[in-house]
């Protein structure tokens, strides 16, 4: 169980600060997701990254933070914000993000409370914590300086999705910039990171062991096994996360296969109309309003029988571990002329990773056999090893702390930049001090 006892049960250190920042991670050191991270230095400034949860079967939390005035948070995927709530409820804790986080954040939240509901996890927060935490975002607008504390902070745009930050933070004594989930390539709905100078790089290594291939080819693999499928009659099932690769799998369908018939489902949908809402934060709006326009959405069971006759279903989850997806697929698995797409991550644990691995998974607690043939694509929305090293290279810090990194991604970074930069490698529940 988790059981936060605010001020009471944090392993935070008590001790002060002579010289130096600390950073602290509570969670996503030496691991991807579970993201959250305490800055602080001896002006008494003291600020948490992201408060995550680890959406694994059961989930991962992040340690219980200390008491903190201020947190920013990065974007709203749940292995960065889902574990928000709770500092709203104990210590009364002020959000900053970007206005498209913030509004997207009561989907999330509300959605994580359902499926812990559903699924019998615990959570430390309740809907009343939920409500206070959508009344404490502050909101600020890329390139604008505010102040946390003795320190003046910045957004920069991630690439990683729609409303995705980096922060740039100036200390009396340094300059930071913390990535947060980037990706330096221009995707279908987000223009890539740019690099920014710092002193110390926070730089995430989720794909730091891995290269993708060029992503044009990708999308043309992709598109091309749809139109495969549809000739022979079948239906295309896409898996896709709600925010972000959703809309990116609509936005690729509709440039190049505008005349097929793409249905999509689940909570998506709602987080699309959150998205219309801020034009600002998407690279060509026009043709994002123009795919939502013409993809056929579904919010309904009679809508769903529809969509079994559709050329392209696009649904959640992601990972196969719930939603619109196992509905759909306890439907299409008597035909072989139907597929299934992955098109994202498929988490150890999770119902897709079980498919690849043992061609079955769980519909509705019966472990069922799929006779459908499945495809994986890298449509991944993370910068790759060599994209992060030249990014690093780029920003010219003194100091790295590679985080939200699997042990590839940690050892591999490392290795192309341990002779250029010093290189950190933090442990969760530790202190780092940096530029004592």
């Amino acid at each position: 169980m988790v059981l936060y006892t605010p001020g009471k049960t944090s392993g935070y250190p008590s001790e002060k600060i002579d010289s130096g920042i600390r950073f602290y991670f509570l969670g996503g050191a030496e691991e991807v997701g579970n993201v959250g991270c305490i800055i602080e230095d001896n002006t008494g400034t003291r600020l948490l990254i992201d408060y995550g949860m680890a959406p694994t079967r059961p989930p991962k939390y992040p340690s219980e933070s200390p008491r903190v005035s201020d947190a920013i948070i990065t974007h709203s995927h749940i292995d960065h914000i889902g574990m928000v709530p709770w500092l709203a409820g104990a210590y009364g804790t002020t959000l900053h993000g970007s206005s498209l986080t913030a509004k997207v954040s009561e989907i999330m939240w509300r959605d994580t409370y359902k499926v812990s509901s559903i699924e019998n996890y615990p959570l430390s927060w309740d809907k009343r914590d939920l409500d206070l935490a959508l009344d404490s975002w502050e909101t600020h607008k890329i390139g604008e300086w505010f102040e946390i504390g003795e320190w003046k902070c910045k957004f920069h745009l991630a690439g990683h999705m729609p409303g995705a930050i980096m922060i740039e933070i100036t200390t009396p004594t340094t300059t930071i910039l913390w990535t947060g989930d980037i990706d330096t390539r221009d995707s279908p709905n987000v223009k890539g990171a740019s690099p920014v100078k710092c002193d110390i790089l926070c730089l995430e290594g989720t794909y730091g062991g891995r290269k993708h291939p060029p992503r044009s080819e990708e999308e043309k693999r992709f598109v091309d096994r749809v139109k495969e499928v549809v000739d022979r009659g079948g239906v295309a099932l896409v898996p896709a996360f709600a925010s972000g690769r959703g809309q990116d799998i609509l936005r690729i369908l509709n440039r190049d296969v505008p005349h097929l018939n793409v249905h999509f489902d689940g909570m998506g949908t709602r987080l699309t109309k959150d998205w219309l809402q801020f034009p600002e934060f998407n690279n060509n709006f026009k043709d994002l309003l123009k795919t939502w326009k013409w993809a056929r959405r579904v919010y309904g069971k009679s809508d769903r029988k529809k969509a079994l006759k559709a050329d392209v279903i696009v649904t959640t989850s992601g990972m196969l571990d719930g939603g619109p997806a196992l509905w759909y697929l306890n439907r299409l698995n008597s035909n072989r002329s139907n597929a299934i797409l992955l098109t994202g991550y498929q988490a150890e644990g999770s119902g897709g990773r079980k498919l690849l691995d043992e061609g079955k998974l769980s519909i509705y607690g019966k472990m069922t056999e799929i006779n459908l043939e499945i495809n994986q694509y890298a449509l991944s929305n993370h910068a790759d090893g060599p994209s992060l090293v030249k990014f690093a290279k780029e920003c010219a810090p003194k100091e790295i702390i590679i985080f939200h990194a699997p042990e590839d991604g940690v050892t591999c970074l490392n290795k192309e930049l341990k002779e250029e930069f010093e290189v950190y490698l933090p442990e969760n529940n530790k202190s780092l001090f940096l530029n004592r």
